[in-house]
């Protein structure tokens, strides 16, 4: 019973966004793009799925950025939105029925180019949602819109907007975390690339490899390296 008082109201909540931003359908699949880095480094883009007003965890996703090197928002989020629908048009997967980009009138341009390529302009509905007064942005429109901050759709567009950013900013923390243990394990000599993964894999930090069980470094690296290891962190 519940669960059919939480459908409906979503429903509700879809219609009402449908209405406010002019849509032709009701946006029942929506994803929303942030992107998350340390001054243009270990660049991480998120893409997070709401399906019928309600999350959809499994289908999440994270880019590593790979084309920009420098802090630029607009170029990461004009090379995730090519890469992600690009993919979807080649697996011939449902498209969504709304884009939401975190940002402002410039990641909008920067999603609409890529979106203009892939000959999608016109077939997927698309906005950005600025932080600061959350505005929303339309393509072709030179002013943004303020929806009622009261507002159940306003709330709905935030939280994509906000659970989007979390997953960024989480990616981003452990691809920042795997970084500084692979800086501390390089140190080493004779513990290659190879091995580090593995061993990253496996236990997640530094603190987890050398505080694991002996018996179980050498049964994921073997003996030598593991004396490697130990004697290098002086644990033997």
């Amino acid at each position: 019973q519940a669960n059919n008082e939480t459908i409906k109201e979503n429903l509700h909540i879809l219609k009402d966004i449908k209405l406010k931003l002019s849509l032709k359908t009701i946006p029942k699949h929506i994803e929303c793009f942030d992107i998350s880095n340390t001054q243009g480094k270990l660049s991480i883009a998120s893409c997070v799925v709401f399906k019928n007003g309600a999350a959809s965890k499994k289908d999440y996703r994270y880019y590593n950025i790979k084309t920009v090197t420098d802090p630029n928002d607009f170029s990461s989020i004009q090379e995730v939105v090519f890469r992600r629908y690009k993919r979807l048009l080649n697996e011939k997967r449902k498209l969504p029925d709304l884009i939401i980009i975190d940002g402002g009138k410039g990641q909008l341009n920067s999603a609409l180019k890529s979106l203009t390529q892939l000959r999608l302009k016109n077939k997927i509905n698309v906005i950005a949602i600025a932080k600061r007064l959350e505005e929303i942005y339309f393509p072709g429109r030179a002013l943004p819109i303020i929806i009622n901050k009261r507002s159940l759709s306003i709330k709905l567009i935030q939280q994509l907007r906000n659970e989007a950013h979390r997953f960024a900013l989480f990616k981003h923390r452990k691809k920042r975390e795997r970084k500084m243990i692979c800086l501390s394990l390089e140190k080493i000599p004779g513990i290659g690339a190879k091995t580090i993964n593995l061993m990253i894999t496996h236990f997640g930090s530094t603190k987890n490899i050398l505080s694991a069980k002996k018996t179980d470094l050498v049964g994921l690296i073997g003996k030598t390296k593991t004396s490697i290891i130990l004697n290098y962190y002086n644990k033997v």
